[in-house]
Formats: C-alpha cells, structure tokens, sequence
C-alpha cells in the first residue's frame, strides 16, 4: 500500500500534519529561542520534543553524550591566527636583518603553523574528525528518540531523523549572502595554501628580488587570513527555523500521521529522532551510531536512516547521494528508496551531493547504519543559511508538506518492500 492510499482524506491529513510541524517550530522558536549543542536552549529545545510526543510515540527515549561546544568551527579561527602569524614570520624572515640560525628556526615553525591549519582543516572539516575537542571544555548534549513498535514482530526499521541544536551566525553571508560567503572562503583557503608554499620556498630563495616579491605575496594574503578569523559571530546564536527543525518537527509529523489515522505496520518500527549536536560536527549523530550501529547490525531487523535537513527551498529539493563534502557515499539502495517515493509522491526530485559540509546522514552511514539524506535549500548557499535569517518568516508550507509526502511514501515503501537496487 503507498500512502497516499492509506486514508481516504490523504491530502488533508497530510496538510493537518505539516500544520503541527510549522505551528510546533514557531513554538520552539518563540518560547526557546536559538539552541547551540551543548548549552540550555538545545536542552529546553530537547526538552520539547520529549515532552510533545510521550502521547503521539510509543517509546520516548533521552539518550545523553558529551561534546566540545564551539570546538567543531573553531578551527576556522585557529587556522586564520595560525595562517597570519606564519605570514608575519614570513615577511619578517624576507626582510632579512636576522640572523640566519633565528631566520632558519622562523622558517621552520612558519612550516610548522601552516601544516598545523591545514590538519584542522582536513580534520574538522573535511572528516569531521574531534581533533580539537580535547581543547574545550566538556558539556552535554542529548538525542531524542521516539519510537511506533510494530504489531507483530520487528523485522525491520525505518529511522527519521533532523537536528534540535542550531548554528552560530555566519557572519559574512548575513552581511553578502553567498558571493561574499564564497568570496571569503576561497580567499582564505588561497591565503593559507600561498603561505604555506611560500614557507617553504623561503629556504631556496636567494636573490633579493624574489624576497620581495614573497614579501608582497605575504602581504597579500594577509586581509583574507585576518577576515577568515572573524567568519563565525560568537556572540549570535540563529533561531535554525529552516536547519532544522523543519528536519525535527517533519520527522515528528510522520509518527503524527500513523497516530492519528490508527496506521500501525505489522512488522515495521517506525522512528522519529531530534538529533543533538549537528553543528558541532555531526556529533549527535555520531552519538547514535555509537549507541545502535553495532546493534542494528546484528539483531536481524533490516534498518534505513533518513535525515531531513532544512526543508525550505522548494526548486532544491534533493535526495543526497554524496555526503560530507562529497567524501561519503551514502547507501545506494536507500537512494533508491527514496528515489521510488518521490515518485509514489509525485513531487519531482533529484539525487544530489552535499557539496561543502555534511548532514547526520554521512554519521550514521560511517557507522555501520545505512543512511540517506532528503534536503531542500540552495547550496550557494542560501542567504538565510546560519544567519538570523533563519527565522520562522521562511518557512514554507509547500515545501514541508510535499518533503512529509515523500517521508510517509518511503516509510511505507520500505514497510512493503525493504530495501532493494531497484524498485
């Protein structure tokens, strides 16, 4: 059975559900307010979601872990600071009035400063790896995981799944929007690789013209190093209407739906999780991974995650083949699900990649879960994007209610069919 067959009043119900989801984030953003992983308003956001749905699920669970607030995007700082004092040493290397044994050890640990920039780069960027948590203090964080057994025995399970906690503002695309944004990061980048070269080209040049000429290019480099470190605004936590409790309250809306139309599948479980700590890094969802990959692997019940991330663009809705900047290929057979209720929806989408960054999907698929991600916003990216923008003025109902058609057509494909190549 698809769906859209499952009530004779489909439609209706479907736009009662994606009521809840937008009148619910209005809440969360009006009574709670912004949500940084780690601190009170994630909690009290958590706290919400816990509370909300003890009569709609099952099974409400508050799974706690530890993190580094703020330690995921400042490496984008620490390579800046690191990046500008390897110039400075650089320049001052160029001028050439020190002693060679001092200019010698400058050159070494402007070398030195730069690969540092670049490791965190690869590092919490790239890989999402915790290389710079053990730097920062410790606080708590919490995923929220709401479960509709199955009637009979469990054989498989679908989990459904976007982020309570929001983003820092990013400053330059609040005051330039993706030109700027852009214009700043690729400058940045440039600056730091420039630096690098010219750190260790120091130690071959000899001709006082080509120390000049680094000396410019040092200088150069220098108003993107510096711009670079004041890319994240600290002070300025975003509501995160859009990223993502459209994600949040999309996969709450789905076990709505099932209550509320006496919906309960035979032998599939249904899941609805408020991840914690995606902004950090995917940590909440790494968290999870930790907790039931394992788990999941061997109790015998075939299980998919999907990630819902920022349901607001209607013209960019996608299914994510590629994640985490293009680096983790995302199960192809929940692609494929995906792909096939998109279709039993009749709301036209593409596969797409994350080009730069990540979702909770590439967290679960690394840890043993098979996993896809639906998202819907410009990858520009879009000028709300980590910005006080990101306020309940851009949601869209018609986007959020034709992404939970896609969400119920894939809980009930997989309830029918499991997973396959081809559907």
């Amino acid at each position: 059975m698809k769906a859209y067959e499952s009530n004779a009043h489909y439609s209706s119900k479907v736009r009662e559900c994606s009521n809840f989801a937008i009148r619910e984030i209005k809440k969360v953003c009006k009574e709670v307010g912004p949500r940084p992983a780690g601190y009170e308003g994630e909690k009290k956001g958590q706290d919400y979601v816990e509370k909300l749905m003890a009569p709609i699920a099952d099974e409400v669970k508050r799974e706690k872990f530890t993190l580094s607030p703020k330690a995921f995007m400042s490496w984008v700082m620490i390579d800046g600071i690191l990046a500008l004092v390897a110039a400075i040493f650089g320049i001052i290397c160029s001028i050439g009035f020190l002693p060679p044994a001092v200019e010698t050890v400058l050159r070494v640990v402007s070398i030195v400063l730069v690969v540092l920039a670049v490791f965190f780069l690869l590092g919490e960027f790239l890989f999402y790896k915790p290389v710079l948590d053990p730097f920062f203090k410790k606080e708590e964080s919490s995923n929220v995981i709401c479960t509709r057994k199955a009637a009979g025995e469990t054989k498989r399970r679908i989990i459904i799944g976007g982020h309570m906690d929001t983003a820092y503002e990013w400053r330059y695309t609040y005051l330039g929007g993706p030109k700027l944004v852009t214009t700043v990061v690729v400058s940045a980048v440039l600056g730091l690789l420039i630096t690098l070269g010219l750190s260790i080209a120091g130690f071959f040049v000899e001709s006082r013209t080509a120390e000049i000429v680094m000396i410019v290019l040092h200088a150069i480099t220098i108003p993107a190093l510096v711009s670079v470190m004041f890319f994240v605004n600290w002070k300025l936590p975003v509501d995160g209407a859009a990223d993502d409790l459209t994600g949040v309250f999309a996969s709450m809306a789905t076990l709505l739906y099932l209550k509320m139309n006496d919906i309960r599948f035979e032998n599939t479980e249904v899941v609805a999780v408020s991840m914690g700590a995606e902004e950090e890094g995917l940590r909440g969802s790494k968290a999870f991974a930790q907790a039931h990959g394992e788990e999941y692997k061997n109790d015998g019940v075939e299980t998919v995650f999907v990630a819902l991330d920022t349901l607001r663009d209607y013209d960019f809705m996608g299914i994510v083949t590629k994640d985490m900047t293009a680096t983790v290929n995302l199960d192809k057979q929940a692609c494929a699900l995906m792909k096939k209720a998109a279709e039993n929806a009749d709301v036209p989408v593409n596969f797409t990649t994350t080009p730069l960054g990540s979702t909770d999907a590439a967290a679960t698929q690394q840890g043993g879960i098979k996993s896809v991600a639906f998202t819907s916003m410009d990858p520009a990216p879009a000028r709300y994007y980590h910005t006080r923008d990101d306020n309940v003025k851009v949601l869209e109902m018609k986007t959020l209610e034709d992404s939970l058609k896609i969400v119920l057509e894939t809980v009930f494909l997989f309830d029918e069919q499991g997973l396959k190549d081809n559907y």
